[in-house]
Protein backbone atom coordinates (compact mmCIF):
# COMPACT_ATOMS: atom_id res chain seq x y z
CA UNK A 1 0.00 0.00 0.00
CA UNK A 2 0.97 3.34 -0.86
CA UNK A 3 1.23 6.27 1.94
CA UNK A 4 -1.79 7.88 0.98
CA UNK A 5 -3.68 4.79 0.72
CA UNK A 6 -2.18 4.04 4.38
CA UNK A 7 -2.66 7.71 5.77
CA UNK A 8 -6.74 7.56 4.34
CA UNK A 9 -6.88 3.90 6.04
CA UNK A 10 -5.23 5.56 9.34
CA UNK A 11 -8.08 8.58 8.93
CA UNK A 12 -10.95 6.23 9.60
CA UNK A 13 -9.42 4.48 12.53
CA UNK A 14 -10.98 5.98 14.85
CA UNK A 15 -14.67 5.61 13.94
CA UNK A 16 -14.85 2.35 12.09
CA UNK A 17 -12.62 0.56 14.74
CA UNK A 18 -15.36 0.92 17.49
CA UNK A 19 -18.18 -0.79 15.21
CA UNK A 20 -16.30 -4.40 14.56
CA UNK A 21 -15.55 -4.68 18.67
CA UNK A 22 -18.43 -4.78 21.20
CA UNK A 23 -16.99 -3.39 24.47
CA UNK A 24 -17.88 -4.71 27.62
CA UNK A 25 -20.07 -7.99 26.22
CA UNK A 26 -21.53 -10.66 28.86
CA UNK A 27 -19.17 -12.82 27.84
CA UNK A 28 -15.97 -10.62 29.07
CA UNK A 29 -17.96 -10.64 32.46
CA UNK A 30 -18.67 -14.77 32.72
CA UNK A 31 -16.33 -15.98 30.66
CA UNK A 32 -12.20 -16.03 31.76
CA UNK A 33 -9.86 -13.38 30.13
CA UNK A 34 -8.21 -16.52 28.21
CA UNK A 35 -11.68 -16.94 26.48
CA UNK A 36 -12.59 -13.50 25.18
CA UNK A 37 -10.45 -13.47 21.85
CA UNK A 38 -12.19 -17.05 21.15
CA UNK A 39 -15.95 -15.87 21.75
CA UNK A 40 -14.99 -13.10 19.27
CA UNK A 41 -13.84 -15.31 16.63
CA UNK A 42 -17.05 -16.66 16.86
CA UNK A 43 -18.44 -13.24 17.19
CA UNK A 44 -20.41 -14.21 20.24
CA UNK A 45 -20.58 -10.17 20.84
CA UNK A 46 -22.48 -10.03 17.59
CA UNK A 47 -25.17 -12.82 17.61
CA UNK A 48 -26.92 -10.54 14.38
CA UNK A 49 -25.14 -12.99 12.22
CA UNK A 50 -26.50 -16.23 14.33
CA UNK A 51 -30.08 -14.66 13.81
CA UNK A 52 -29.33 -14.01 10.01
CA UNK A 53 -28.43 -17.68 9.54
CA UNK A 54 -30.91 -19.38 11.80
CA UNK A 55 -33.97 -17.84 10.93
CA UNK A 56 -34.17 -19.17 7.43
CA UNK A 57 -33.80 -22.52 8.58
CA UNK A 58 -36.82 -21.54 11.48
CA UNK A 59 -39.02 -20.48 8.62
CA UNK A 60 -38.83 -23.69 6.67
CA UNK A 61 -39.24 -25.52 9.58
CA UNK A 62 -42.90 -23.81 9.86
CA UNK A 63 -43.45 -23.99 6.34
CA UNK A 64 -43.21 -27.92 6.05
CA UNK A 65 -45.70 -28.06 8.95
CA UNK A 66 -43.02 -29.39 11.57
CA UNK A 67 -45.53 -28.60 15.01
CA UNK A 68 -44.69 -28.17 18.51
CA UNK A 69 -44.03 -31.91 18.20
CA UNK A 70 -40.64 -30.98 16.23
CA UNK A 71 -39.80 -28.83 18.89
CA UNK A 72 -36.41 -30.93 19.16
CA UNK A 73 -35.37 -29.84 15.57
CA UNK A 74 -35.88 -25.95 16.09
CA UNK A 75 -33.34 -26.31 19.22
CA UNK A 76 -31.18 -28.23 17.05
CA UNK A 77 -31.24 -25.45 14.35
CA UNK A 78 -30.82 -23.05 16.94
CA UNK A 79 -27.22 -24.79 18.15
CA UNK A 80 -26.21 -25.40 14.93
CA UNK A 81 -26.53 -22.13 13.73
CA UNK A 82 -24.52 -20.79 16.85
CA UNK A 83 -21.80 -23.08 16.47
CA UNK A 84 -21.56 -23.36 12.53
CA UNK A 85 -21.56 -19.68 13.07
CA UNK A 86 -18.44 -19.45 14.80
CA UNK A 87 -17.04 -22.18 12.66
CA UNK A 88 -17.59 -20.18 9.43
CA UNK A 89 -16.10 -17.18 11.10
CA UNK A 90 -13.36 -18.61 11.89
CA UNK A 91 -12.02 -20.09 9.08
CA UNK A 92 -13.16 -16.57 7.51
CA UNK A 93 -11.05 -14.76 10.30
CA UNK A 94 -8.33 -17.70 8.97
CA UNK A 95 -8.25 -16.71 5.31
CA UNK A 96 -8.63 -13.32 5.80
CA UNK A 97 -5.77 -12.44 8.40
CA UNK A 98 -4.08 -10.29 6.34
CA UNK A 99 -6.64 -8.66 4.19
CA UNK A 100 -8.21 -8.05 7.82
CA UNK A 101 -5.41 -6.42 9.45
CA UNK A 102 -5.26 -3.69 6.33
CA UNK A 103 -9.25 -2.99 7.36
CA UNK A 104 -9.36 -0.95 10.66
CA UNK A 105 -12.87 -2.17 11.06
CA UNK A 106 -11.36 -5.72 11.27
CA UNK A 107 -7.51 -4.88 12.09
CA UNK A 108 -8.56 -5.47 16.28
CA UNK A 109 -10.21 -8.95 15.34
CA UNK A 110 -8.29 -11.83 17.46
CA UNK A 111 -5.93 -13.29 14.41
CA UNK A 112 -4.48 -9.66 12.80
CA UNK A 113 -4.14 -8.06 16.34
CA UNK A 114 -2.10 -10.96 17.11
CA UNK A 115 -4.77 -11.92 20.75
CA UNK A 116 -4.59 -16.17 18.65
CA UNK A 117 -2.33 -17.53 17.28
CA UNK A 118 -2.79 -19.08 13.69
CA UNK A 119 -2.71 -22.81 14.70
CA UNK A 120 -4.85 -21.90 18.01
CA UNK A 121 -7.79 -20.66 15.49
CA UNK A 122 -6.89 -23.85 13.53
CA UNK A 123 -7.66 -26.21 16.50
CA UNK A 124 -10.58 -24.19 17.48
CA UNK A 125 -12.18 -24.46 13.82
CA UNK A 126 -11.60 -28.07 14.17
CA UNK A 127 -13.71 -28.11 17.59
CA UNK A 128 -16.37 -25.91 16.50
CA UNK A 129 -16.68 -28.57 13.42
CA UNK A 130 -17.10 -31.93 15.12
CA UNK A 131 -19.30 -29.99 17.84
CA UNK A 132 -21.55 -28.90 14.39
CA UNK A 133 -21.02 -32.46 13.11
CA UNK A 134 -22.24 -34.00 16.29
CA UNK A 135 -25.57 -31.87 16.29
CA UNK A 136 -25.89 -32.92 12.47
CA UNK A 137 -26.11 -36.39 13.09
CA UNK A 138 -29.10 -36.03 14.81
CA UNK A 139 -30.87 -35.21 11.98
CA UNK A 140 -32.08 -37.92 9.41
CA UNK A 141 -29.88 -38.91 6.73
CA UNK A 142 -30.70 -37.61 4.05
CA UNK A 143 -30.57 -33.70 6.04
CA UNK A 144 -27.24 -35.16 7.42
CA UNK A 145 -26.32 -35.20 3.45
CA UNK A 146 -28.23 -31.86 3.06
CA UNK A 147 -26.15 -30.21 5.81
CA UNK A 148 -22.58 -31.56 4.40
CA UNK A 149 -23.42 -30.52 1.39
CA UNK A 150 -23.60 -26.74 2.60
CA UNK A 151 -19.89 -26.95 3.27
CA UNK A 152 -18.42 -26.12 -0.27
CA UNK A 153 -20.44 -23.03 0.28
CA UNK A 154 -18.76 -22.83 3.38
CA UNK A 155 -15.37 -23.44 2.61
CA UNK A 156 -15.30 -21.37 -0.35
CA UNK A 157 -17.02 -17.98 0.40
CA UNK A 158 -14.12 -16.10 1.79
CA UNK A 159 -11.81 -16.38 -1.62
CA UNK A 160 -15.03 -14.90 -3.62
CA UNK A 161 -13.95 -11.31 -2.67
CA UNK A 162 -11.22 -11.71 -4.61
CA UNK A 163 -12.49 -12.76 -7.85
CA UNK A 164 -16.47 -11.17 -8.13
CA UNK A 165 -17.87 -8.47 -7.26
CA UNK A 166 -20.72 -10.38 -6.22
CA UNK A 167 -19.75 -11.99 -2.52
CA UNK A 168 -23.08 -11.05 -1.69
CA UNK A 169 -24.15 -13.57 -3.55
CA UNK A 170 -22.28 -16.39 -2.81
CA UNK A 171 -23.22 -15.26 0.96
CA UNK A 172 -26.89 -16.10 0.20
CA UNK A 173 -26.42 -19.28 -1.18
CA UNK A 174 -24.46 -20.38 1.57
CA UNK A 175 -26.37 -18.69 4.74
CA UNK A 176 -30.30 -20.11 3.62
CA UNK A 177 -28.82 -23.68 3.15
CA UNK A 178 -31.09 -23.76 6.28
CA UNK A 179 -33.90 -23.29 3.98
CA UNK A 180 -33.22 -26.81 2.70
CA UNK A 181 -31.88 -28.10 5.95
CA UNK A 182 -34.93 -27.48 7.63
CA UNK A 183 -37.21 -28.84 5.48
CA UNK A 184 -34.90 -31.90 4.70
CA UNK A 185 -34.76 -32.73 9.07
CA UNK A 186 -38.72 -32.26 9.03
CA UNK A 187 -39.98 -34.18 5.80
CA UNK A 188 -36.78 -36.47 4.89
CA UNK A 189 -36.93 -34.65 1.28
CA UNK A 190 -36.89 -31.24 -0.28
CA UNK A 191 -39.77 -30.12 -2.50
CA UNK A 192 -40.19 -26.44 -4.98
CA UNK A 193 -41.86 -24.75 -2.11
CA UNK A 194 -38.36 -24.88 0.13
CA UNK A 195 -35.85 -24.54 -3.16
CA UNK A 196 -38.32 -21.04 -3.76
CA UNK A 197 -37.54 -20.01 0.50
CA UNK A 198 -34.20 -20.79 -0.48
CA UNK A 199 -33.98 -18.33 -3.58
CA UNK A 200 -36.08 -15.49 -1.17
CA UNK A 201 -33.15 -16.23 1.16
CA UNK A 202 -30.42 -15.06 -0.98
CA UNK A 203 -32.55 -11.85 -2.48
CA UNK A 204 -32.66 -11.27 1.28
CA UNK A 205 -28.84 -11.36 1.92
CA UNK A 206 -28.24 -9.47 -1.17
CA UNK A 207 -30.40 -6.74 0.31
CA UNK A 208 -29.07 -6.69 3.76
CA UNK A 209 -24.91 -7.82 2.84
CA UNK A 210 -24.87 -4.89 0.08
CA UNK A 211 -26.41 -2.22 3.02
CA UNK A 212 -22.97 -3.98 5.45
CA UNK A 213 -20.80 -3.78 2.52
CA UNK A 214 -21.14 0.07 2.50
CA UNK A 215 -19.15 0.55 5.65
CA UNK A 216 -15.73 -0.90 4.12
CA UNK A 217 -16.63 0.14 0.64
CA UNK A 218 -13.70 3.28 0.90
CA UNK A 219 -11.50 0.55 2.32
CA UNK A 220 -12.38 -2.37 -0.18
CA UNK A 221 -11.34 -0.21 -2.80
CA UNK A 222 -8.01 0.56 -1.35
CA UNK A 223 -6.66 -2.91 -0.99
CA UNK A 224 -8.51 -4.63 -4.01
CA UNK A 225 -11.45 -6.59 -2.01
CA UNK A 226 -14.89 -6.72 -4.44
CA UNK A 227 -18.19 -6.57 -3.12
CA UNK A 228 -22.11 -5.18 -4.46
CA UNK A 229 -21.64 -2.27 -2.94
CA UNK A 230 -18.35 -1.28 -4.82
CA UNK A 231 -20.57 -2.97 -7.77
CA UNK A 232 -23.50 -0.80 -7.34
CA UNK A 233 -22.49 2.29 -5.80
CA UNK A 234 -24.84 5.27 -5.87
CA UNK A 235 -27.76 2.53 -7.57
CA UNK A 236 -27.54 0.86 -4.32
CA UNK A 237 -30.86 1.88 -2.61
CA UNK A 238 -32.89 0.69 -6.16
CA UNK A 239 -31.33 -2.38 -6.04
CA UNK A 240 -31.48 -3.13 -2.57
CA UNK A 241 -35.52 -2.73 -2.51
CA UNK A 242 -35.65 -4.69 -5.80
CA UNK A 243 -34.10 -7.40 -3.73
CA UNK A 244 -36.26 -6.91 -0.85
CA UNK A 245 -38.99 -7.01 -3.13
CA UNK A 246 -38.12 -10.04 -4.43
CA UNK A 247 -37.29 -11.67 -1.16
CA UNK A 248 -41.20 -11.22 -0.27
CA UNK A 249 -43.06 -11.92 -3.16
CA UNK A 250 -41.03 -15.83 -3.15
CA UNK A 251 -41.72 -16.41 0.35
CA UNK A 252 -45.65 -15.31 -0.35
CA UNK A 253 -45.02 -17.34 -3.08
CA UNK A 254 -43.72 -20.35 -1.13
CA UNK A 255 -46.91 -20.45 1.38
CA UNK A 256 -50.06 -22.34 -0.39
CA UNK A 257 -52.50 -20.09 -1.31
CA UNK A 258 -55.25 -21.28 1.19
CA UNK A 259 -52.70 -20.58 3.99
CA UNK A 260 -52.87 -16.53 3.07
CA UNK A 261 -54.48 -15.67 5.97
CA UNK A 262 -55.36 -12.42 7.55
CA UNK A 263 -52.49 -13.04 10.44
CA UNK A 264 -49.99 -13.96 7.31
CA UNK A 265 -51.03 -10.48 5.17
CA UNK A 266 -50.91 -8.45 8.36
CA UNK A 267 -47.56 -9.51 9.16
CA UNK A 268 -46.49 -9.21 5.48
CA UNK A 269 -47.65 -6.02 5.69
CA UNK A 270 -45.20 -5.32 8.34
CA UNK A 271 -42.39 -6.35 7.37
CA UNK A 272 -42.87 -5.18 3.83
CA UNK A 273 -42.82 -1.73 5.85
CA UNK A 274 -39.71 -2.98 7.67
CA UNK A 275 -37.60 -3.32 4.23
CA UNK A 276 -38.92 -0.22 3.26
CA UNK A 277 -37.79 1.62 6.15
CA UNK A 278 -34.12 0.39 5.36
CA UNK A 279 -34.03 1.33 2.26
CA UNK A 280 -35.46 4.87 2.43
CA UNK A 281 -33.51 5.48 5.66
CA UNK A 282 -30.19 4.59 4.23
CA UNK A 283 -27.28 6.51 4.15
CA UNK A 284 -24.28 4.50 2.49
CA UNK A 285 -21.93 7.56 3.42
CA UNK A 286 -22.25 6.48 7.33
CA UNK A 287 -21.19 3.89 8.30
CA UNK A 288 -23.06 3.15 11.57
CA UNK A 289 -26.46 4.11 9.95
CA UNK A 290 -25.55 1.23 7.72
CA UNK A 291 -25.39 -1.19 10.51
CA UNK A 292 -27.87 -0.34 12.64
CA UNK A 293 -30.35 -0.83 9.33
CA UNK A 294 -28.04 -3.85 8.82
CA UNK A 295 -28.99 -5.22 12.24
CA UNK A 296 -32.54 -4.69 11.81
CA UNK A 297 -32.90 -7.41 8.80
CA UNK A 298 -32.80 -9.94 13.21
CA UNK A 299 -36.50 -8.06 13.07
CA UNK A 300 -37.65 -8.28 9.24
CA UNK A 301 -36.60 -12.14 10.10
CA UNK A 302 -38.55 -12.23 13.19
CA UNK A 303 -41.65 -10.75 10.79
CA UNK A 304 -41.23 -13.20 8.56
CA UNK A 305 -41.49 -16.17 10.81
CA UNK A 306 -44.39 -14.52 12.34
CA UNK A 307 -46.09 -14.48 9.19
CA UNK A 308 -45.17 -17.98 8.38
CA UNK A 309 -46.34 -19.07 11.81
CA UNK A 310 -50.09 -17.15 11.25
CA UNK A 311 -50.24 -18.97 7.82
CA UNK A 312 -50.61 -22.23 9.70
CA UNK A 313 -53.73 -20.90 11.57
CA UNK A 314 -57.06 -20.85 9.84
CA UNK A 315 -59.79 -18.89 10.61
Amino acid sequence: MSDTQTSKIEASKIETSKIDIVAGHWFERRFPAWMHPYARLMRLDRPIGTWLLLWPCWWSLVLSGAGVYAWHLFIFCGTGAVVMRGAGCTYNDIVDRKIDAQVERTATRPLPSGQVKLWQAVVFLILQLIVGLIILLQFNMFAVWVGAASLVLVFTYPFMKRITYWPQAWLGLTFNWGALLGWAAARGELDWRALVLYVAGIAWTLGYDTIYAHQDREDDELIGVKSSALALGERSHQFIALFFFIALALITLAVPGEDHTLGFWIMMGFAFIHAAWQVFTLDIDDAQNCLTRFRANRDFGALIMLALIASRFQP
